[in-house]
């Protein structure tokens, strides 16, 4: 691993702990959270934002303007736009898609919210899902947080990953195994 890679994983580590510790002082946890989702969702969606982030030439007063824009126009909780305009006067910006999502894993956690990642090659509807969350949930003893994703690649079967637990049975991973076997051969 190299050395940014650990920096800015232990940055983002502090920086999000910070903004948890804050977001409880002011009693806006969840407010923070919900608007700290809806920054992460923009970052994967607009091309335009996540470059705003992620490039080194774009002023920093760009990057202000464009933050205060947008938490004016969504009326997003203003603990939260302090503090990403803070990690742009830190020159901290370009982790803020990390920092955020170990935000909202911390909330999670601390609600005693089981994390947990679904991938299976058919397409589930909402009872169905909320069928596998009931059932996880009463498995581990904990409310599972689930994230659901649909992908025909996987011929068939499912992808299940509960903390650091994982169970593959899909056929694409099957056929993998068939095939390094017969390289083996």
């Amino acid at each position: 691993m190299s050395d940014k890679n650990r920096f800015s994983d232990t940055s983002a580590k502090s920086y999000s702990q910070a903004l948890y510790e804050l977001a409880c002082e002011e009693k806006k946890l969840n407010d923070v959270e919900e608007h700290a989702i809806s920054i992460i969702k923009l970052i994967s969606q607009s091309e335009d934002f996540n470059s705003l982030i992620k490039d080194p030439t774009n002023k920093q007063e760009d990057q202000l303007n464009v933050i205060n824009l947008i938490f004016e126009k969504f009326s997003l909780n203003n603990l939260l736009k302090k503090f990403l305009n803070f990690l742009v006067m830190k020159r901290r910006f370009f982790y803020v898609e990390k920092i955020l999502k170990d935000f909202v894993m911390t909330c999670s956690k601390n609600r005693g919210e089981i994390s947990a990642k679904l991938t299976v090659a058919k397409e589930l509807n909402e009872n169905e899902i909320n069928k596998i969350k009931d059932e996880l949930s009463q498995n581990f003893g904990s409310n599972v947080k689930l994230n659901y994703n649909y992908d025909p690649n996987l011929i068939g079967g499912l992808i299940m990953q509960v903390e650091s637990v994982m169970i593959d049975t899909s056929i694409k991973n099957k056929l993998q195994q068939i095939e390094n076997k017969m390289i083996e051969a």
